[in-house]
């Protein structure tokens, strides 16, 4: 049911959370792509951010052979063995009992998108249904879609029941909410979700800016956005709550500008797997071009290292 007053829902959760100055967020952020990384710092950070991704394939077309490649990828990024494996590798349901066979117990763990992703409009039913599946099949982590046109109509106990629904349903598994930032339109409305989410995630689910299938995915804005909420969350509630910018950021540079993004308003404690992940399209290749420049000097072309996925 339709609350009566939307707009009167929406005023009211607004003023509860607080809004979000823009200006500020976008001259804050703008900072954030001035500063220098160098040397010894430069290549933790970009050792991080490879432990950091979720190395994923989301296609009709997936089979098994592609999940073993893109397993073993996972695994062993790069032949030198300090580069360390990814956080996980990110499948459908139908391939969690494949890809748990080939890195179950070996660091990296299994993720599966569920909830009609990326859409999310189906019966919660059957949305549920999906998650208990695959995590019976093995899967560590579940990233599901929020109910956007709940969000959108002022049904907000309606979102916010709808994912309790889906913490009950993944069990121990680790919870991403994706908010799908690019239709929510607004950082007002970014925030809000947020709080809706985190206030009935458990400590080291995550929230998670997009699906990667739309036209604008992660940003350090929106990015900004989420992890004050996390930050302003935490304060209250001594709840930590990961975060996961998800599409749009395709090279170590970028990778590096979200992380200082982090160290300033979150600290130290989320610059570690277990509170921040990352996912974009070429984000991985690239990562580990940069290390080699930074151990031999020299760029390798960019086929040098194995496509075997796209993380989102």
């Amino acid at each position: 049911m339709l609350p009566r007053n939307p707009h009167a829902a929406r005023a009211r959760l607004l003023d509860e959370v607080g809004a979000v100055d823009q200006v500020g967020v976008e001259e804050r952020v703008a900072k954030f792509t001035t500063r220098s990384i160098k040397k010894a710092a430069k290549l933790w950070g970009l050792k991080t951010a490879v432990s950091m991704t979720d190395l994923t394939t989301l296609e009709g077309k997936d089979t098994p052979g592609k999940i073993e490649s893109l397993c073993r990828k996972a695994l062993r990024p790069h032949e030198d063995p300090k580069v360390p494996p990814v956080a996980a590798v990110c499948v459908y349901p139908a391939m969690v009992s494949r890809a748990k066979a080939l890195v179950g117990g070996k660091g990296v763990k299994v993720a599966s998108v569920a909830t009609a992703f990326p859409s999310g409009q189906t019966h919660l039913r059957t949305r549920l249904a999906e998650v208990r599946g695959a995590v019976a099949d093995g899967a560590d982590e579940i990233d599901m879609v929020i109910n956007r046109g709940a969000f959108l109509s002022g049904e907000y106990s309606r979102v916010q029941d709808e994912i309790a629904s889906v913490v009950e349903a993944s069990g121990t598994s680790v919870l991403k909410v994706i908010l799908e930032v690019s239709e929510l339109e607004t950082f007002d409305n970014i925030r809000m979700a947020s709080f809706l989410a985190m206030g009935v995630l458990r400590p080291g689910d995550f929230i998670k800016t997009s699906t990667g299938k739309t036209t604008l995915n992660a940003t350090l804005g929106n990015n900004q956005v989420m992890i004050e909420a996390i930050r302003d969350f935490y304060a209250d509630t001594g709840i930590a709550i990961g975060m996961k910018p998800a599409g749009g950021i395709k090279t170590a540079k970028q990778s590096l500008q979200f992380l200082i993004a982090v160290k300033e308003t979150l600290g130290d404690a989320w610059l570690t797997k277990k509170r921040y992940r990352f996912g974009a399209s070429s984000l991985l290749n690239d990562l580990l071009r940069q290390i080699e420049k930074e151990r031999t000097g020299a760029y390798q072309a960019p086929y040098y290292f194995s496509d075997a996925a796209e993380s989102y």
